[in-house]
């Protein structure tokens, strides 16, 4: 009998080349296919391969599965897989203690204890584990079950991995269909690794079937009423990618992207180089400054201009980013905020870059910042950077982060002629041989875009100031105070949506506020807290700047607000600046991580406690 859960944590752990990060895509993927809703977690070292064995190098992918909507990948997991001794060494924490603990013994011997630091021969009773625990010889059985593949030793072990999603699969009633059909195409042009690999997953079902490993009955997580349409387990960074694509097709302009590899961005350039059929263009640049600047130049030629980055390098392009301001051009510049300062904590999360996307730039350089919500937020907030800059010719920053761009899912395809138009203010035709670059519309200060190549509007622009009127440089200081008024005019008047409050939006005691990645920790907090009956509001921001019209209302309504960021507070301390009178208490985390519901939810009741 299958037992009807309403969602499950799985957390899958083990070395950096065990495989973790595909087996846990495999097992989020089949999950979607099927109607559950997903959020997934990778938590993985910077390390190109640590030693094996060790703590240091040990990689995570967590997914919650919800038969209803889910919006964390889970506090803790209902199921650990611990590939090795130094996974269940360093991921034990994050079990339930009624969780299902799976560990491949064959690598428990003497040798992997030691690299783990443990001090006995019996890691369960070490860690003090109470929970029920597989221990299954699990390398053996992959090396029994590909003995007359002519396969060696090493290759073998390397479908291990997927032993794990078969028992798995098989604890929750998963169709393996879906998992083979995955597995072929990502190994396509190697048939011979695709077919190991499925003979192994079915292995790991049998295993489970065969032996009840964990109880007399299975589970399953049937899906509730859906909307209708076609679905797909998608991470952040491409959801990013095809916003970005959808967004010139809209505007009928050709897509360029101008990059340097950094994680957690590389992505996209990644996904973006597989579409020429669509009219991309991609560059892998020398350096970040050459990424972004060769974007400037795109963006001059009449291109839909993107670059991406994370935070170091954003530091570097910004004197590219500010030519774009001056010059009044569309770029779209894409940083997935990673733990820092300097190169910091590459392949961790945080919101650090805010102030730095706000302000870090040299003079008067308003630009309009945007921050997704969720990986699968991430296609309509590119869409918006792309909408933005293209109608209002300035550059955007698209701020997502670690958590967002490489977590997913469950997305449901867009309908693009649902989405709204894109519409470049191009010169008119009665501009021909009477053309400035700065002659503006009048109802919102952007400037007339013409081309180069077309005859009749020749101009020239460029980082020097320019005359509002005729193009020419220009130091004038009038002339010049005039400018940076109407660049930060016409930024400030970009229409933007207002931010809407859920929950107890009437009468709450405690406003939540958050912005970009950290939406699904803290509507999951402020449900929770509302289940205890306190009143309680979330207000959470994609549109920074400009802030939408409402803020000072909604923020000055309650009685009590917390601001809740992944940093020392930027986004508090920019609240203040903009809303007199403002003084809001604060939770703020640098670790790297995801927040924690649970801890959200204590610190939050002490708040409505005062």
């Amino acid at each position: 009998m299958a037992k009807e859960l309403d969602d499950v944590v799985v957390r899958f752990s083990g070395d950096s080349g065990d495989g973790m990060q595909l087996a846990g895509n495999i097992f989020s993927t089949v999950s979607a296919t099927v109607g559950n809703d997903i959020s997934t977690f990778p938590d993985y070292p910077a390390d190109i391969r640590a030693p094996q064995g060790s703590l240091t190098g040990v990689s995570g992918f967590q997914v919650h599965i919800g038969a209803d909507k889910v919006f964390t990948p889970g506090d803790k997991c209902d199921v650990l897989v611990a590939m090795n001794a130094a996974a269940l060494k360093t991921q034990y924490k994050f079990a339930k203690s009624t969780a299902c603990i799976i560990i491949d013994t064959d690598s428990f011997q003497a040798s992997d204890l030691q690299k783990a630091a443990f001090t006995t021969d019996n890691p369960i009773e070490e860690l003090g584990i109470q929970q029920d625990v597989i221990a299954a010889p699990i390398s053996q059985m992959v090396k029994d079950c590909l003995a007359d593949t002519g396969m060696d030793n090493k290759a073998m072990l390397k479908c291990r991995n997927m032993f794990a999603v078969g028992l798995v699969c098989w604890l929750y009633s998963r169709d393996l269909k879906i998992a083979e059909d995955f597995l072929r195409e990502k190994f396509g042009k190697k048939p011979e690794v695709a077919e190991a690999n499925i003979k192994v997953i079915h292995a790991g079902y049998d295993y489970g079937h065969n032996t009840h490993a964990t109880a007399a009955h299975t589970y399953k997580i049937e899906s509730k009423a859906k909307t209708p349409g076609v679905y797909m387990d998608i991470m952040g960074n491409k959801a990013t990618a095809y916003g970005f694509i959808a967004a010139a097709e809209k505007a009928d302009m050709k897509l360029y992207l101008g990059s340097y590899p950094i994680t957690p961005a590389t992505d996209v350039l990644h996904e973006l180089a597989k579409h020429k059929s669509l009219g991309v263009t991609t560059v892998q640049c020398e350096d970040e400054i050459a990424g972004c600047a060769t974007a400037v130049g795109a963006a001059f030629a009449g291109a839909l201009a993107v670059t991406t980055t994370s935070g170091p390098g954003i530091c570097l392009k910004s004197e590219a980013m500010n030519l774009a301001v001056i010059t009044e051009l569309p770029l779209v510049v894409l940083d997935v905020q990673r733990g820092g300062p300097s190169t910091g904590l590459p392949t961790k999360s945080e919101q650090a870059d805010l102030l730095q996307a706000l302000f870090g730039r040299n003079g008067e350089s308003p630009m309009p910042v945007i921050a997704a919500t969720s990986p699968t937020q991430c296609f309509d907030a590119a869409y918006m950077a792309c909408k933005i800059a293209v109608e209002h010719l300035t550059p955007v920053v698209l701020l997502t982060d670690g958590f967002v761009a490489n977590g997913s899912g469950a997305w449901k395809l867009p309908r693009l002629e649902e989405y709204p138009a894109i519409t470049p203010p191009y010169a008119t035709a009665e501009m021909k041989d009477n053309y400035s670059p700065y002659r503006r519309n009048p109802d919102n200060d952007v400037r007339y875009w013409a081309i180069p190549g077309q005859e009749g509007y020749t101009h020239i622009l460029g980082g020097l100031e320019k005359d509002s009127n005729t193009g020419a440089i220009s130091t004038d200081a009038d002339n010049h105070d005039l400018m940076c008024r109407l660049r930060a005019a016409k930024v400030a008047n970009i229409p933007v949506p207002d931010v809407e409050v859920e929950g107890c939006a009437d009468d709450a005691d405690l406003l939540i506020v958050g912005f970009g990645g950290t939406y699904g920790h803290l509507y999951s907090a402020m449900e929770e807290l509302i289940k205890q009956g306190k009143k309680v509001a979330l207000a959470h921001f994609s549109f920074i700047n400009p802030l939408p019209k409402n803020t000072e209302a909604v923020l000055k309504k309650y009685k009590k607000v917390v601001i809740a960021e992944q940093n020392l507070g930027q986004f508090a301390g920019y609240l203040r600046m903009k809303i007199d009178n403002f003084a809001p208490y604060q939770f703020n985390e640098v670790k790297g991580q995801p927040f924690v519901v649970s801890e959200l939810v204590a610190a939050f009741t002490d708040i409505l406690n005062q």
